[in-house]
């Protein structure tokens, strides 16, 4: 152990930075979900209820929105959470001691984060009626309803099931690519390929592209045993996925082949690639959702493919939106596989010359 300084480093460093890393970034208590709003009473009763629901600490508001259309956009993207929809009688309907109905549209395709919003909303409702009776000395009550799009019934296994394919994906594909060029080393048959009139770049397909297809195994085998034993809907074009799936398979080798340049055994190339691991389930939003982490943290998940590519796995699986919406991430994760192959690609040569 004292001659594999970089195996020993690893043993100790390793476990202590993903402590402190995923003691400070992980929590379970969800606030600050990205609300919009839809008010179209435009009153000051209106004005006054979504202040509420904002002092609750569980939506932070991003804006307003003209209509529905709008709102299913951006939940459908993720760019919002929640959003809060106010009727136009609603201020006419507390003035004449009525009940005033408001609305919450909650992506509930995440089962935590939908329960705070939930919750939040109860706690609003419960706040502003209390607040106009002591006011006006009735009883006039607002009523939330709450409408959980993509996953109504809650259930955790619609939610995990299409996260586990991109994990699986990430693990899979960087440790085993990684292992295979090491172990060519190893051996010592990677020399002896290099000399061949087999080119560099025929070299590293001929290695990463088996792999390509392995990955597009389990995607279709996940998806078969997710709808048969979990019931998982499949509500989008599966094309669009397998079309997306490409460049984060490629990004995913890639980081494999990087770690198989910086490394000199098989036991190093495992031990880097399981790094890859617990920022992948932890930080890329497969387990708790994003908007629960801190900030630094979630800026350390934008780093990660996983994480676009959970939104397109979600999006297209629970919420059946296509690449018209789904591009931005598409474009992300095209940007990862182009500059991590770049990178990878000269770290090898440089390793075999």
């Amino acid at each position: 152990m004292s001659r594999d300084r970089l195996s020993l480093a690893m043993m100790i460093g390793v476990p202590a930075m993903q402590l402190v890393l995923f003691g400070y970034a992980i929590q379970t208590e969800v606030r600050h979900l990205p609300t919009v709003v839809l008010d179209a009473a435009r009153s000051p009763e209106s004005r006054r209820f979504v202040q509420a629901m904002l002092k609750t600490g569980n939506f932070d508001l991003k804006g307003e929105v003209a209509d529905r259309a709008e709102i299913e956009k951006l939940l459908g993207r993720g760019d919002a959470r929640a959003a809060i929809v106010i009727p136009p009688e609603f201020q006419r309907d507390l003035r004449r001691g009525r009940v005033a109905t408001a609305q919450i549209i909650v992506d509930a395709a995440d089962p935590l984060a939908s329960s705070a919003a939930i919750n939040g909303a109860g706690l609003a409702g419960a706040m502003r009626s209390q607040a106009l009776a002591a006011a006006r000395g009735s009883t006039p009550a607002i009523s939330v309803a709450v409408r959980p799009w993509y996953n109504p019934t809650g259930r955790s296994a619609v939610y995990i099931v299409p996260g586990i394919i991109g994990v699986l994906l990430s693990m899979t594909m960087i440790v085993v690519a990684s292992l295979a060029l090491v172990r060519e080393r190893e051996r010592g048959t990677l020399e002896q390929l290099i000399v061949t009139p087999i080119s560099k770049t025929s070299l590293m397909l001929g290695k990463l592209i088996p792999f390509l297809l392995v990955g597009y195994v389990q995607i279709t085998t996940v998806l078969i045993l997710g709808q048969l034993f979990f019931d998982v809907p499949i509500r989008g074009n599966l094309v669009v996925l397998y079309v997306v799936a490409l460049p984060f398979v490629m990004a995913c080798l890639a980081i494999g082949l990087f770690i198989s340049t910086a490394v000199t055994t098989q036991a190093q190339a495992m031990q880097l690639g399981l790094l890859f691991l617990m920022p992948n389930i932890l930080l890329s939003g497969f387990m708790f959702p994003r908007e629960a982490m801190p900030a630094p943290a979630q800026w350390l998940g934008a780093l990660l493919p996983l994480t676009y590519f959970l939104r397109v796995l979600r999006g297209v699986l629970l919420k059946g939106i296509g690449l018209s919406t789904l591009w931005p991430e598409a474009l992300v994760l095209v940007g990862f596989s182009l500059v991590l192959l770049a990178i990878s690609v000269r770290r090898f040569r440089k390793a075999v010359d």
